[in-house]
């Protein structure tokens, strides 16, 4: 089961994500997770990543495929996968689907959790206050300016992936302002049916 899960911060994929994990036995690879992991492995492409790094530049697309094509080679990946924040851009997909063809694989679903972007700020700033109530400290990703930050660099670099994906015809869209039972459910459909 190699599947992407795409939508905005907030949108629910890292909570789906965990139920998939839980479901299917496979894991949720985050490109920053690793990317961190590479650089700490010392890695051939984590060393070139980390000279990137320590440059102050962003790393490469090319890295970024690289550490991926590692990553998914790794035992626990060998029955499937989940990438979620990843590709964030149409150069970035079509970058994965070369390096998985090259391995003979090919993604399974690619599912994008539909939103609504108001109302997704509303929550965040519902949660933060909620949060605050509570006495606790508020994540930096339940900040609402940092939230609106992340949603903004969304709509601007990462939102045309999905019609990337819808125009080849792999997007399946899911409701994603429901309950969590309700996302999950229709996710597994659009599982099953794959």
């Amino acid at each position: 089961m190699r599947l992407i899960l795409l939508g905005p911060p907030g949108a629910g994929k890292g909570t789906q994500a965990k139920l998939l994990m839980e479901r299917y036995g496979i894991p949720q690879l985050s490109t920053g997770d690793m990317l961190r992991a590479a650089v700490g492995a010392g890695t051939p492409i984590g060393l070139k990543a980390k000279a990137v790094m320590d440059a102050g530049n962003l790393v490469s697309d090319e890295i970024v495929i690289g550490i991926v094509a590692d990553r998914i080679e790794e035992p626990d990946a060998k029955k499937g996968f989940i990438l979620d924040g990843f590709p964030r851009t149409v150069a970035q997909a079509e970058a994965l689907e070369a390096m998985l063809a090259a391995k003979g694989l090919r993604l399974d679903a690619v599912i994008e959790l539909k939103v609504d972007q108001a109302d997704l700020v509303g929550r965040i700033v519902k949660r933060a206050a909620e949060t605050r109530a509570r006495g606790e400290p508020v994540r930096k990703d339940d900040d609402p300016e940092v939230f609106k930050t992340r949603l903004a660099a969304y709509n601007r670099d990462t939102a045309v992936v999905a019609p990337y994906y819808k125009a080849r015809g792999q997007l399946t869209e899911i409701d994603g302002m429901r309950s969590i039972e309700a996302v999950s459910a229709d996710i597994e459909r659009v599982l099953k049916a794959g």
